[in-house]
């Protein structure tokens, strides 16, 4: 009985460490490559930011779980690098978020939200190389 629960758990957390992967890539890469062919540049980067700060949040609660499921399933490996990996996605709520008027450019100086969007989209895209790697992780049960 304790052995198929944690065949479940394991076959649960693999398929959320999945979802989790192709959802990050969808929000980091073919979302943004869309919206940049079909709209101006101003609306297609306030588009992509939004994306990333709504995605990011869901990405990072779906990653929580597999970590969790990874756990029972006696992965800790997995269960560390996909909590790891949480962090870093919820991280990106941080980088994007809007700024406090204290914590805004000087006057004269100009804010550049752009930087912000290509500090986003790489977190994105190395935390979900660190969610694949703990898909492996939870199919090897390690």
């Amino acid at each position: 009985m304790l052995d198929g629960l944690r065949d479940l758990a394991q076959a649960l957390s693999i398929a959320l460490f999945g979802f989790s992967s192709g959802c990050a890539w969808i929000a980091a890469i073919v979302a943004p490559n869309t919206s940049y062919d079909r709209l101006d540049y101003s609306r297609a980067d306030g588009h992509v930011r939004l994306l990333l700060v709504n995605a990011s949040g869901h990405v990072a609660f779906v990653l929580l779980a597999a970590s969790a499921l990874a756990f029972l399933s006696g992965a800790v490996g997995a269960g560390i690098v996909g909590a790891l990996a949480a962090g870093g996605f919820f991280s990106n709520r941080w980088t994007l978020a809007p700024r406090t008027k204290a914590e805004k450019a000087p006057k004269g100086i100009r804010a550049r939200d752009k930087t912000k969007r290509v500090v986003a989209v790489s977190l994105t895209l190395i935390f979900t190389l660190v969610a694949v790697i703990a898909t492996a992780l939870a199919i090897a049960r390690i």
